[in-house]
């Protein structure tokens, strides 16, 4: 019954819907810890966070708590000339959370959000500079094989060609450099981020004077395959943006609230960007939200008498809803009453030695870790077999919830799994690349 009322009104997401129309859909009833459960009763092991945002577990009840608090107060009230308190005590939390030299928080509902009003907010921060010379600075960078969302103006910072190439007459045109890849390449991790700040700062160098920003998202790129970088290279990418006066503008959708290890990669990497996107975990995973984090410099560049015309112009109907800021107050309470950075230490090292047994199977290219996330790369099979979709699948038959990013099986588990569930995802993975792999001719 279920599946058949979904086919016949719904359309999802990266979803090619001929071939969903002719499957036999999951539908999901309901959540318990790190387990998903569908209308027959059947448990699948989150082995994906529910797309990169579950952080604590389904049906937390301390966030259940929190939200239906907040819903006998209120469900929902303009952020436009109001605010409300449990806005205000959100942000003080989230404040002592992330880069401290941070200080002015943009309410959003969606990363691709975050992403776009970071984009606005450096394009315009330029603009309203005295210095006439420095509103010539229009221009982005962003890096090959990017991801920052959907949203038009994402979109053109994103380098996903399959996902975007065909709305590219509706985009704007950024500096696109190349993001270091070694397996790619077919170089040392040394010989390839070497490549890529060379060309980065002859970009600079050159173009400087014209670039408003830097888009990057800091130590993995997540839908590219989690495509790993140091934190050296960080760090040269932020001297560099330091020394050529251009905005680093920091992706930390997928990265953020613990997912690297650190409460935020940037963090880790030991490096300050100027603005800094944020959105999936930041409600633990329960409900639509996101923000964008400034400087209190470029926020002072926005603050003038009403014919000065210096307002940011941006906002949504839902910003800053009082659900999901109760459900991210409380995902910030549960990460430092049950000490969650701390705790995840022992689990990221027990996820590195079980990836070492997969990282030895002949079908597996490379496998690239930072904290809990994990990108398993197949090697040698034509794309059209489709070989990561079939593994996640075999993971799906055994009760194991996967996706993969083309050939490359992805694994972000919410932060609290057990150790006997971190074993059987590692085993699962592990023996649905055997049974897929095993019998087919690599290229």
């Amino acid at each position: 019954m279920w599946a058949t009322r979904d086919k016949q009104h719904l359309w999802h997401p990266f979803t090619q819907m001929k071939e969903w129309l002719n499957s036999d859909p999951i539908i999901i009833q309901k959540g318990r810890g790190n387990w998903l459960i569908d209308v027959e009763g059947k448990r699948y092991l989150d082995g994906v966070s529910s797309l990169w945002t579950n952080v604590h577990g389904h049906h937390h009840p301390k966030i259940n708590r929190a939200i239906k608090k907040q819903l006998d107060l209120i469900a929902h009230s303009t952020f436009l000339g109001l605010s409300h308190t449990i806005a205000v005590e959100f942000a003080a939390e989230l404040m002592k959370w992330v880069p401290s030299h941070l200080s002015r928080l943009f309410y959003s509902d969606n990363g691709s959000t975050a992403v776009e009003i970071g984009t606005k907010i450096a394009f315009q921060y330029w603009q309203q500079q005295g210095n006439p010379s420095l509103r010539n600075k229009t221009k982005f960078i962003a890096f090959s094989n990017a991801y920052h969302g959907d949203t038009l103006g994402a979109v053109s910072l994103g380098g996903m060609d399959l996902f975007h190439r065909i709305y590219d007459p509706l985009l704007f045109k950024p500096i696109r450099l190349p993001f270091p890849y070694p397996l790619q390449e077919k170089r040392s991790v040394e010989e390839s981020e070497a490549a890529a700040l060379a060309q980065l700062e002859a970009t600079l160098k050159q173009q400087g004077h014209d670039i408003a920003g830097l888009v990057i998202e800091p130590l993995m790129q997540g839908a590219a395959g989690m495509v790993h970088s140091t934190h050296h290279f960080l760090q040269q990418v932020r001297s560099l943006t330091h020394q050529y006066q251009v905005l680093l503008i920091a992706d930390e959708v997928a990265t953020g609230f613990g997912r690297t290890g650190a409460m935020f990669a940037c963090q880790k990497a030991g490096i300050n960007p100027d603005i800094l996107c944020i959105a999936k975990g930041i409600s633990g995973g329960y409900l639509p939200l996101a923000a964008t984090l400034t400087t209190e410099t470029i926020f002072e560049a926005f603050l003038g008498e009403h014919s000065d015309h210096k307002t940011f112009f941006h906002g949504h109907t839902y910003t800053a809803n009082p659900l999901a800021c109760a459900a991210g107050l409380a995902s910030l309470q549960i990460f430092e009453k049950e000490k969650t950075l701390s705790q995840l230490e022992p689990k990221i090292k027990q996820l590195r030695d079980g990836l070492c047994a997969i990282a030895d199977l002949e079908w597996v290219a490379e496998v690239r870790q930072e904290g809990f996330m994990v990108g398993i790369e197949l090697g040698g099979f034509d794309p059209t077999e489709r070989m990561g979709a079939k593994v996640c699948q075999a993971a799906i038959d055994k009760g194991v919830f996967l996706r993969p990013l083309g050939d490359v099986i992805v694994l972000m588990p919410p932060l609290s799994i057990t150790e006997n569930e971190l074993n059987l995802l590692l085993e699962t993975t592990k023996t649905c690349i055997i049974s897929s792999c095993g019998h087919q001719v690599k290229k």
